[in-house]
C-alpha cells in the first residue's frame, strides 16, 4: 500500500513535471523524479526512435555521473527492439518488469549492465524498467532504474508496492512529454508559416529576395554577441532563447505588408516606367520626322534641322540617363525643367510639350526612384504588416512580434514613419530591427534604385545616422559595428542554409 510519504512525492513530482516546459530538461525532471520515488542509485530515460530505444538521459548517483538532458544524447549505442534485452521487453509488452539481482537472472539479456560494471567498477543488482504511455496508450519509451536502497543506503530489491506510484508518475512523465513534443511541432509548424511567408515577400521582387532572410542572420548573430557581451562583464544576458526567438519572427515578417506594395512601385528600378520611356523616344523621332518634313517645305534650314536632329538624340540619352541616376544635382534639375517647357508643333497644328507634366514630375526626384506618392505607397507597407499581424492569435511568449516589426521604420528623431514615434516609444527591439534593414539596404547589391556600397561606407552612414542625425540608437549602432555580425554572410545572390 502507498505510504502518504510516497503520495507527497508522486505529488510533487506531478508539480515538477506540469511545470517544466524545456524539453530537453524535460526529461532530465522526469527521471530525477522517479529515481527520488524510488529511492534509488541509478537510472536512465530511453525514447523510441526508429526501430529502436535511444538513451536520452542517465543519471548514476554513486559515480556522479549525469548525462544528456542537455540536448545531447548520451554517447551509447540504441537498444534494438529485441525481447531478451529487459527495456525493449518492456517495451514490447508495455508492462514493468522488476528484476531483483541482474546476476542471478536468466530471463534477460544482461550482458551490457555486467560489461558497463566491469568497465566502471559500478555494482548493478537490483532493476526497475517502467514503459512510458500516454492516454491513448502510444509507448514513448521506457525508464530503467538501478539499484533500490533501505533507508541506511543498502541496495534491495524494489518494493512491489512502489510500482504502482512508479507507474502513476511515469504515465504521467509520458503524457506530459508527449504534450512538449505536441507544442513544440505546433512552434515548429508556425515557425515554417513565418519563413513560408517571408520567403513568399521576398521572392515577389527579384529585388527584394533573401532581404529578411539575410537580416534574420543578421539579427541572431547580433543578439549573440550581445548575450556574450553581457556574460562577459557579469550581466544578465539581454536576449535569452525565447525572446531571440522572438526578434527573429519579428525581423522575418517585418515587410511581410509587401505583399499588397504594387511590383510596378516595389520593383521599379529607375524614375521612369518602361512605357514613359517608350514615349519619349517615339516624341522625340516625332519631332526628328517633323523637323525634316519642314525642311522639305523650305521652312527650317537645313542647319536647323541637324541642330532639332542631334538635340532630340542629346536630350533623350541624357533623359534615359537622368532616370537611373542615384542622385540629381540642381544642375541637371534646371537643364530638365528646360528641355520641359520646350514645345513642337504637331501635324494637326497642336502646340506640345517635350515632356509631359507625369514625366517631368519623375524627373525631378532628387534621390531614389519613387515620387512622393509612390513613396507613399511604399511606406504604406508597414501599415498593412500591422493590420496583418494583428489576425495573429501569437502566443505570450511571441506577444511583441507585431509592435516590433511595425515599429521598423520608426527613428529616434520622430522622422520616422507611419507613427512618428520617437525616443523611448521605440523599443529596444525595434531599433535594432531598423539598423539591420537601413544596413541590408545599403550594402545589398540587389535593389532595383541604387547598388549596393561598401560595408564601410555603409557603417559610417549608421554612425551618422545616429551620432549625427539623431535618428538611431548610438549606443547599439555602436554595438552593431563592433559586431561585425554581417560577416560570411552573402549580400546579394541565394542565402545558403546554415549548418
Amino acid at each position: 500500500m502507498m505510504t502518504q510519504e510516497a503520495m507527497k512525492k508522486v505529488l510533487q513530482a506531478g508539480v515538477m513535471l506540469s511545470s517544466e516546459r524545456d524539453q530537453n530538461h524535460l526529461l532530465d525532471v522526469v527521471l530525477a523524479s522517479v529515481m527520488e520515488l524510488a529511492n534509488c542509485d541509478a537510472g536512465t530515460l530511453y525514447l523510441l526512435d526508429g526501430e529502436a530505444l535511444r538513451f536520452k538521459v542517465m543519471h548514476t548517483n554513486s559515480l556522479g555521473t549525469h548525462s544528456g538532458g542537455d540536448g545531447k544524447d548520451p554517447d551509447m549505442p540504441p537498444v534494438p527492439l529485441r525481447r531478451e534485452n529487459v527495456c525493449a521487453f518492456c517495451f514490447l509488452e508495455g508492462r514493468t518488469v522488476r528484476v531483483e539481482d541482474v546476476h542471478t537472472s536468466t530471463e534477460y539479456d544482461f550482458s551490457g549492465p555486467i560489461r558497463y560494471d566491469a568497465i566502471t567498477g559500478y555494482h548493478t543488482q537490483s532493476m526497475l524498467v517502467v514503459p512510458m504511455r500516454n492516454r491513448e496508450g502510444e509507448k514513448l519509451g521506457v525508464i530503467q532504474l538501478i539499484n533500490a536502497m533501505d533507508g541506511e543506503g543498502n541496495i534491495q530489491a524494489f518494493p512491489e508496492d512502489m510500482i504502482l506510484a512508479l507507474e502513476s508518475v511515469t504515465s504521467q512523465a509520458a503524457v506530459t512529454i508527449q504534450n512538449s513534443r505536441y507544442m513544440r511541432e505546433i512552434r515548429e509548424l508556425f515557425q515554417s508559416f513565418v519563413r513560408v511567408m517571408s520567403a513568399a515577400v521576398d521572392e515577389r521582387s527579384p529585388y527584394n529576395a533573401n532581404h529578411s532572410r539575410r537580416m534574420a542572420r543578421f539579427a541572431g548573430r547580433f543578439v549573440d554577441f550581445l548575450n556574450r557581451k553581457a556574460g562577459e562583464s557579469g550581466g544578465d544576458i539581454p536576449f535569452p532563447p525565447q525572446r531571440k526567438e522572438e526578434l527573429v519572427m519579428s525581423v522575418l515578417l517585418h515587410d511581410i505588408g509587401k505583399v499588397t506594395t504594387p511590383l510596378e512601385v516595389m520593383n521599379k528600378p529607375e524614375r521612369l516606367y518602361e512605357s514613359q520611356k517608350a514615349d519619349i523616344r517615339h516624341r522625340m523621332e516625332t519631332i526628328r520626322l517633323l523637323g525634316r518634313i519642314a525642311r522639305l517645305e523650305g521652312r527650317i534650314t537645313p542647319e536647323e534641322a541637324e541642330v532639332l536632329d542631334r538635340e532630340t538624340r542629346e536630350t533623350e540619352a541624357e533623359l534615359f540617363r537622368m532616370s537611373t541616376a542615384g542622385f540629381l544635382p540642381d544642375e541637371r534639375l534646371e537643364w530638365m525643367e528646360g528641355v520641359a517647357r520646350r514645345t513642337y508643333t504637331d501635324e494637326e497644328g497642336r502646340e506640345l510639350p517635350w515632356l509631359t507634366e507625369e514625366e517631368r514630375a519623375m524627373l525631378s526626384i532628387r534621390k531614389g526612384t519613387l515620387s512622393g506618392e509612390e513613396r507613399g505607397v511604399m511606406e504604406n507597407h508597414v501599415v498593412v504588416t500591422n493590420k496583418l499581424l494583428s489576425k495573429i492569435k501569437f502566443s505570450n511568449d511571441l506577444s511583441h512580434v507585431r509592435n516590433w516589426a511595425a515599429a521598423h521604420h520608426e527613428l529616434l528623431n520622430g522622422s520616422g514613419y507611419p507613427r512618428h514615434l520617437e525616443g523611448d516609444e521605440i523599443p529596444m527591439e525595434a531599433r535594432i530591427i531598423t539598423i539591420l534593414d537601413i544596413f541590408d539596404a545599403l550594402v545589398a547589391a540587389d535593389r532595383p534604385y541604387k547598388p549596393g556600397i561598401p560595408v564601410e561606407k555603409a557603417l559610417g552612414i549608421l554612425d551618422a545616422m545616429a551620432n549625427k542625425e539623431g535618428k538611431l540608437d548610438p549606443g547599439l549602432t555602436a554595438l552593431f559595428i563592433e559586431s561585425r555580425c554581417w560577416e560570411g554572410i552573402p549580400l546579394v545572390g541565394d542565402l545558403p542554409d546554415e549548418g
